[in-house]
């Protein structure tokens, strides 16, 4: 992770300056910022084009009633690329390109979701990414005990006498301390 925010922070920025002032000792100062406008320009225009292709396919997967995966990958993919078209620079005006554009969209999906099938099936992606999974080192993990109860027959009243007390059948209910 601290290589994926060093990559991010220290060296994207630096690489973005280096190419820049490349770019600029060939055509100029004045050309130079003319091309990052434009292409920030361009990069808004297709950003909004194919932000609303990719939510009307979104919408038209959730009323047929199927799953949206490839739509959801999709709307990603031209959200992280609208983010990267957007910042001045042509290195990530480039990656933007490569995950906005439809002709290059689909193998950019078929990376990701060869990325996600390897880290879910390397077990690094699940409950730890969403803040659970492994304990921190040092620390026990937590563990709640409990028993699933059956099911009843009938309301029971609880201890004010409200039938809503009791969970609904079937579900697990923590032991007592």
């Amino acid at each position: 992770m601290a290589l994926v925010l060093f990559v991010a922070f220290v060296a994207v920025p630096i690489l973005e300056i280096w190419v820049i002032l490349q770019v600029g000792q060939v055509i100029g100062g004045w050309p130079t910022v003319l091309l990052l406008v434009l292409d920030s320009l361009l990069g808004a225009w297709l950003l909004r084009r194919e932000g609303v292709r990719t939510w009307r396919a979104l919408r038209d997967a959730l009323g047929q009633a199927r799953l949206p995966g490839r739509e959801l990958a999709d709307a990603g993919l031209v959200l992280v690329g609208g983010t990267l078209l957007l910042t001045p620079g042509f290195v990530t005006d480039a990656v933007g390109f490569l995950l906005v554009l439809p002709p290059t969209r689909p193998l950019a999906r078929r990376l990701l979701l060869r990325l996600l099938a390897r880290r879910v099936a390397g077990g690094s992606f699940g409950a730890a990414v969403l803040g659970g999974g492994a304990p921190r080192p040092g620390r026990a993990p937590t563990v709640v005990e409990g028993e699933v109860v059956p099911p009843e027959e009938g309301p029971r009243a609880g201890p004010r006498g409200d039938d809503d007390l009791d969970p609904p059948p079937g579900t697990h209910r923590a032991a007592p301390p």
